[in-house]
């Protein structure tokens, strides 16, 4: 990782937490905040009932940004259920996910849609925090890198290379997600590295700027291993971050 960068520990709560469960974590977080590296950056990605809550008790940090799990890409219209991205800022957020394997798996999101949903967070002012990665079938194909080159392209073709400047991408193998599998380091880095490569092929200066973080069943017991790889810039935590001090722990852990 370059050193100029801030590793980014992001928490998925995914479907879990009452606004009094949301408030404690967010809470307890806070008070452990001194035991975690300044260098960290705090990413808890909550669902959407709890946002406003959860942006409001962390103003008091300097290092927890509030994320949304998922957005509508159109701004406003009759489209009943859907949130846009400027309600989303408005609520207190700072990223937003965007194409999460379980969003492409069971309900239907495809690159085009996955664009879209990028586009229209960046034009809120969001920053998108963008998932790729390749499932069980395809690792076994070998066509891991064709399959993460199909994303990626597809987002540099509609937005231009210069949209990643400011995204996160987030690596996450959709086999090693929830499995208890994880790739090893060495796995993971090859994997970062072509990422890189790829978009440095359209632009080192935006390719050596954005984080890849690493989101396959990262834990407090792989996660030095695998921050310590020099293209790994973070990590996205699903379960392994529903307690606090289990995140502390993945957060000590990277530095």
């Amino acid at each position: 990782m370059e050193s100029d960068k801030k590793v980014i520990v992001q928490s998925n709560w995914k479907m879990h937490k009452t606004h009094v469960e949301g408030i404690d974590w967010i809470e307890s977080l806070i008070e452990m905040e001194p035991e975690i590296s300044p260098e960290i950056e705090l990413i808890p990605c909550v669902p959407l009932t709890l946002l406003p809550a959860i942006a409001q008790a962390a103003q008091s940090s300097s290092q927890i940004f509030i994320g949304a799990q998922n957005v509508y890409w159109e701004t406003w219209g009759a489209y009943t259920g859907e949130i846009s991205a400027p309600m989303i800022a408005d609520a207190g957020a700072s990223y937003c996910v965007v194409g999460h394997s379980e969003r492409r798996k069971y309900f239907g999101e495809t690159d085009e849609t996955v664009n879209k949903k990028i586009k229209a967070v960046i034009e809120s002012g969001l920053k998108p925090i963008f998932c790729i990665g390749e499932t069980l079938g395809e690792r076994e194909q070998d066509i891991t890198e064709d399959v993460i080159a199909r994303q990626v392209d597809a987002i540099i073709k509609a937005e231009g290379v210069a949209s990643l400047a400011n995204a996160v991408l987030a690596y996450e193998p959709v086999w090693a997600i929830g499995t208890g599998k994880t790739a090893t380091p060495e796995m993971a880095q090859e994997t970062h590295a072509a990422i890189r490569k790829l978009i440095a092929d359209q632009n080192a200066d935006v390719a050596a700027k954005v984080r890849i973080q690493y989101g396959g069943s990262m834990n407090a017991g792989n996660a030095a291993d695998l921050l310590a790889m020099e293209d790994i810039d973070g990590g996205l935590i699903g379960g392994a971050s529903l307690k606090a001090a289990d995140f502390l722990a993945i957060c000590q852990a990277a530095g």
